[in-house]
């Protein structure tokens, strides 16, 4: 486990990197995920026709479709960040993710940090630019989780 007081702090262009190679595992899976909830309610919504605009159940399909891609995305980084502190990215940009005091992260602190991020990402990215003025470079989801990412060393 690194030192998570002498690491170097990780700059927002390995962050964004990471999470762009985490988003084509992310855009496949959620692809997966959405499409076999979507064949589901096609036959119990509409006995396998199709759910065009104008089924009056198509909304209620629609939120189904969106909140599942959004969990999904969630499951996601709380399922690796939990067992590990990396996804696939961060493996790839040698990135690695841990609790303030230097340990793995647990479920909640995963849980908060992913919920956190989309904050981070809903204000126009102003969660990420934070990182550019925090003395550490750190994130809003680094600060609210209580964790953050540290360079690991080539092997």
């Amino acid at each position: 486990m690194p030192d998570s007081n002498s690491a170097a702090p990780v700059s927002l262009f390995r962050r964004l990197m990471a999470i762009i190679y985490d988003s084509f595992l992310i855009i496949g899976l959620c692809m997966l995920v959405a499409g076999t909830i979507s064949i589901v309610n096609t036959f119990i919504m509409n006995g396998g026709n199709a759910i065009t605009d104008e089924h009056p159940l198509y909304l209620l399909h629609q939120i189904i479709i969106l909140s599942t891609i959004f969990i999904t995305g969630l499951f996601f980084y709380i399922y690796f960040w939990s067992r590990g502190g990396q996804t696939l990215g961060m493996k790839t940009w040698m990135l690695l993710l841990i609790s303030d005091d230097g340990s793995n992260i647990d479920r909640k602190q995963a849980t908060i940090r992913s919920l956190s991020a989309v904050l981070s990402w809903s204000v126009f990215g102003l969660g990420f630019l934070w990182s550019l003025i925090d003395s550490k470079n750190r994130t809003w989801h680094d600060i609210l989780s209580s964790s953050h990412l540290v360079q690991l060393e080539k092997k």
